[in-house]
């Protein structure tokens, strides 16, 4: 009786410490603190590079949308381009890709899948390729021979035409009829054909009727998101690739729940294995071929890892960095270890803007003032 007594209480301890941690920290409940910037010459250097003179004309250069800084849980600075706004829901791109993986960790968490499980065990269209597992696809390496090409070589892409063209009314059944051209597993080919193969693999996880609201019941409502959109395609899938739409006060929640290791107030939302899962660089990840500047995939997260032969792809960002990506600039740069989660929605076009570029200028403005 003596040893079990003592488990108890050390549960109870335990769970006393874990709730007196959370409410000592500063959420977003329901609203987020703001703590007023202080003007010095580094936040003016970031501005300058954030903010030039934007050019709608041509759409040339850094053309940020939207810019969001939280530190320790708090909003330090918070900028917009007309017509983004704070209550805008701003098209994430690719950034979606994070919310989908970080909406699965909460399906992870219920039990409802196995990473090693075959993705046909949910999604029966993928029975051709009975080989491919859920952990392939979030680590885009499920082996089919994908093509992800954007506006520059348009005949050939296979994201075009599953997004606009033939694959647009299933994209996810368009993405299972690819045929493979590399063991499961072996080889880093990023594709939003393996996103969308995860949505619907979801859809089999957590039922019809569930799957409609899921997103919203398992993430967005925990954290207090109230402007999220998710487009679904013809066949009612969320476009996990894409199409999903918030704005930068509330992807920042998302951040902010990484930021703590999968932690809401004193709640865990997401396992903490599965965080260590979505931000593990991929074993079979070739970092000498990438170009420079190239982020290192983890489970549908963007690491800042250095691995053996090769420099970490944003020298002037922590190495702990994890972040989601989009399409012309998007960006939620989570950095853990300094209390920091940035957001900004942008515009770019023509591939001048540099993410450490960025970083390094927030870093500089904001990081120093971390409290231990």
């Amino acid at each position: 009786m003596f040893i079990p007594c003592l488990q108890r209480l050390s549960l109870v301890l335990g769970f006393a410490l874990f709730a007196t941690a959370a409410r000592a920290e500063n959420w977003p409940q329901p609203d987020w603190h703001t703590q007023p910037s202080v003007e010095s010459a580094a936040l003016a250097d970031l501005e300058r590079y954030a903010f030039p003179s934007r050019d709608d004309a041509e759409r040339k250069g850094v053309r940020t949308d939207a810019l969001l800084v939280v530190r320790d849980g708090q909003i330090v600075y918070e900028r917009y381009a007309e017509p983004t706004t704070a209550q805008t829901a701003h098209l994430s791109w690719s950034m979606a890709k994070s919310l989908l993986a970080t909406t699965l960790g909460v399906a992870y968490g219920e039990g409802r899948f196995r990473l090693d499980a075959p993705a046909a065990q949910y999604y029966p269209a993928m029975a051709a390729h009975p080989q491919i597992k859920i952990g392939h696809l979030l680590n885009w390496a499920s082996g089919l021979a994908w093509e992800e090409d954007y506006e520059y070589a348009p005949l050939k892409s296979s994201v075009v035409a599953m997004l606009y063209t033939r694959g647009r009314d299933d994209m996810a059944a368009f993405t299972a009829a690819h045929e493979a051209d590399a063991a499961p597993g072996t080889r880093f080919r990023y594709s939003s054909g393996d996103s969308n193969l995860l949505s619907a693999a979801l859809r089999g996880m957590v039922g019809e009727q569930a799957y409609a609201d899921y997103p919203w019941t398992a993430l967005f409502e925990p954290l207090g998101i109230t402007s999220a959109t998710w487009e679904r395609d013809a066949g009612g899938t969320f476009v996990a690739s894409s199409y999903a739409y918030m704005s930068a006060r509330d992807l920042a929640r998302v951040g902010l729940l990484m930021q703590r290791g999968g932690r809401w107030g004193e709640r865990r939302l997401l396992p903490a294995a599965w965080v260590d899962f979505v931000s593990t660089p991929f074993a079979g990840y070739q970092a000498q071929l990438a170009k420079p500047g190239d982020a290192v995939p983890g489970g549908h997260w963007w690491l800042n890892a250095e691995l053996p032969g090769s420099r970490r792809p944003w020298p002037d960002a922590p190495t702990d960095t994890v972040a989601a990506l989009g399409h012309w600039g998007q960006g939620l740069y989570v950095m853990p270890e300094e209390k920091l989660v940035v957001v900004r929605y942008a515009d770019d076009r023509d591939g001048s803007f540099r993410h450490n570029e960025l970083l390094k200028r927030v870093r500089a403005a904001f990081a120093a003032q971390v409290q231990p």
